[in-house]
C-alpha cells in the first residue's frame, strides 16, 4: 500500500484481542484463484511445525503486497522503524 493510501486508511486495531504471532516457517498453496499462506512455528525438539495463522489473498493483491514489502524493506534497511521520522 503506498504512503498516500496508508495515510488515508482508518485502521481499527484492538491490541487486547489481536496478538502478534511469531512465525519462522511459511507454506503456500497457489491456484489460479488465489494464494493461501500458512504461517507456522517450529516445535522445539520434535522437528514439527504448528500452523498459527492462515491468510488467503487474491493473486493481484499478493503481487502488490510483495512489491510494496520489497520497497519498504529496502527503504528501512539498517533503520529501526518504518514510516516517516518524527521531527
Amino acid at each position: 500500500m503506498d504512503e498516500e493510501k496508508q495515510a488515508q486508511a482508518n485502521i481499527n486495531l484492538n491490541l487486547e484481542n489481536t496478538p502478534v504471532l511469531y512465525a519462522d516457517n511459511i507454506f503456500w498453496n497457489i491456484s489460479p484463484d488465489g494464494v493461501m499462506l500458512n504461517f507456522g512455528q517450529s516445535i522445539m525438539g520434535s522437528g514439527g511445525v504448528k500452523v498459527v495463522s492462515r491468510v488467503g489473498m487474491s493473486r493481484e493483491f499478493v503481487k502488490r503486497f510483495i512489491a510494496d514489502l520489497g520497497k519498504n524493506l529496502a527503504l528501512t534497511e539498517g533503520h529501526g522503524q518504518t514510516g516517516k521520522a518524527k521531527s
